[in-house]
C-alpha cells in the first residue's frame, strides 16, 4: 500500500543541475512502516515513520481519499519540535483525537544511554507527547514521567475517566527486554501538559508459550463499540530463527476500560509470504486503524519493518471474533478440547 518509493522526489533529490549536475539522490529513503491513522472529514490520513538511509525515523502525513490506496504524502515532513533534551530517534506515534479536542500524537523518543557512554548501542526510551490542531504545527509537551522503567509503547485513552487522562503503557526492563514484568499497563495522568503516571495496572500480562511470552503492547487507541472498546495490540514471541511479531485483539469493558471482557486466543495477523522479508524479517506490527461511519474497518499494519500494508474488514465481524473465538487455554489438552467442542457442535448441526 505504501513504500519508500511513495515518498516525494523532492525530498530525496536537488532539482537544480546546477547544484546536482549527475540528478542523484541526496537524502535517501530507506521504509515507510508503523503509521498511526486518523479520518478527518472524509480524508484518511496516516501519520507515517519513515526512515532515511542514515537510520534516522521521521513523521510524514500521507493522505488518501479512500482508505485503501492512492495515499500522497503532503508537501513538507513533520517538524517535530524538541525538548531540552533533544532526540536522537522519533518513531511510531499513535495519533487519536481526544475528547478534550485536541489531536494527541503519542510516539517513541530514543536517546543515547547516559549510563553507558561508551556503548555506541546503549538506548533509552521514553514516551514522547506532542499536540496539533491541524497535523501541521505541533506542540511538543514534556515527555511522559513514568516511575516503572522505560516506554516504548504508550496509547492515550479517546476519553476523560472520571476527570483523568487514561493511558496504556508498557513498562519495560531496558530498551529491549520488558523483563519479569512487562505487558500492557494502565494507568492514568492529571494532566498532559506535564503527564506523569504514578501507578501502573497490568491488564493483559505476559503469558509463557502464548504469541505474547516475551512481550507485548497496544497498538492505536481503542475503538469505542457498543459492546465494548477493541483493541488491535502486538505479541512476540521467540523461536529458532528469532523473535516473531504478530498481532491480536482483544475487548475490555464499556464502563471500565481497565476490565478485559473477551480475550480470543491466538493472532489475527501473521507475517505471510514476502511480508516476512525485511529490515526486520518476520514481524507484522500495527499502531493504526480507523473505524468508518458504515463500520468498516481499516487496519493499517507493517511487515518487516519496511513496508505499509492495509487490510479491511468491519467492526461488527471483529466484535463477534473476540466473542466467539476461544481464549488460549495455555495447554495442548484445552487446545483439542476446543477443536472437538466445534467438531461436536458441527456434527449436531450437520445431521
Amino acid at each position: 500500500m505504501l513504500t519508500a518509493a511513495h515518498i516525494p522526489l523532492h525530498w530525496r533529490y536537488d532539482l537544480n543541475p546546477a547544484t546536482n549536475p549527475y540528478l542523484m539522490e541526496r537524502m535517501g529513503i530507506n521504509a515507510t512502516f508503523n503509521a498511526g491513522a486518523i479520518k478527518i472529514d472524509d480524508r484518511y490520513l496516516l501519520i507515517v515513520r519513515a526512515e532515511a538511509n542514515d537510520r534516522k525515523s521521521f513523521f510524514a502525513v500521507a493522505e488518501s481519499s479512500n482508505g485503501v490506496d492512492n495515499f500522497r504524502f503532503w508537501d513538507r515532513p513533520i517538524t517535530m519540535p524538541q525538548t531540552e533534551d533533544p532526540d536522537t530517534n522519533v518513531y511510531d506515534m499513535r495519533i487519536v483525537k481526544h475528547e478534550d479536542g485536541w489531536y494527541y500524537g503519542l510516539f517513541c523518543t530514543e536517546r543515547h544511554d547516559p549510563e553507558y557512554p561508551h556503548d555506541t548501542s546503549a538506548a533509552v526510551a521514553k514516551c514522547g507527547i506532542a499536540r496539533t490542531k491541524d497535523l501541521i504545527a505541533w506542540e511538543r509537551l514534556p515527555d511522559l514521567i513514568s516511575h516503572s522503567g522505560q516506554q516504548r509503547n504508550v496509547v492515550l485513552h479517546p476519553e476523560f475517566i472520571d476527570g483523568k487522562y487514561a493511558l496504556y503503557t508498557r513498562p519495560q526492563d531496558s530498551f529491549i527486554e520488558t523483563g519479569s514484568g512487562g505487558g500492557i499497563g494502565f494507568g492514568f495522568t492529571d494532566s498532559m501538559e506535564k503527564a506523569e503516571v504514578l501507578e501502573e495496572k497490568i491488564i493483559d500480562p505476559k503469558v509463557y508459550h502464548t504469541i505474547k511470552e516475551v512481550k507485548n503492547g497496544l497498538g492505536p487507541a481503542p475503538l469505542k463499540t457498543p459492546e465494548g472498546w477493541l483493541h488491535l495490540a502486538h505479541g512476540v514471541r521467540n523461536t529458532a530463527a528469532g523473535l516473531r511479531y504478530v498481532l491480536y485483539v482483544f475487548m475490555t469493558d464499556l464502563e471500565d476500560p481497565s476490565k478485559v471482557v473477551y480475550k480470543p486466543g491466538g493472532y489475527l495477523i501473521a507475517p505471510d509470504g514476502e511480508e516476512r522479508v525485511g529490515d526486520v524479517s518476520n514481524v507484522v506490527f500495527s499502531n493504526g486503524w480507523i473505524c468508518d461511519d458504515d463500520g468498516t474497518l481499516y487496519i493499517y499494519y507493517a511487515s518487516s519493518d519496511t513496508l505499509l500494508h492495509v487490510a479491511r474488514t468491519t467492526c461488527g465481524r471483529l466484535i463477534d471474533y473476540c466473542r466467539n473465538t476461544p481464549e488460549d487455554g495455555l495447554y495442548s489438552a484445552k487446545t483439542v478440547e476446543n477443536i472437538n467442542r466445534i467438531i461436536d457442535n458441527n456434527m449436531s448441526f450437520i445431521q
